[in-house]
């Protein structure tokens, strides 16, 4: 339990970066900016395993979460917009 918290919290941090270093007004509250912060990384540990700069199991470190997070942003207004 307590790691499913570190977890969100770790990601509640990582989003309010990622949406302070991205211009813009993306008008997320406070459980969709955590989210963000937890899928930049499971988007940085992805595509760092498949690019062979971490080993199978490990873990991104804060910037590549970071910048999959600003990723992850930059694709939603992309959507947001179209739609």
């Amino acid at each position: 339990m307590m790691s499913l918290l570190g977890t969100l919290f770790i990601g509640l941090i990582v989003g309010l970066l990622a949406r302070a270093i991205k211009p813009g007004n993306d008008k997320l509250g406070w459980i969709m900016t955590m989210l963000l912060g937890v899928a930049g990384a499971f988007l940085a540990t992805y595509v760092g395993v498949a690019m062979g700069w971490y080993a199978q199991g490990e873990a991104a470190g804060w910037i590549a979460s970071i910048v999959g997070a600003i990723v992850l942003l930059v694709l939603y207004g992309l959507i947001r917009r179209k739609g």
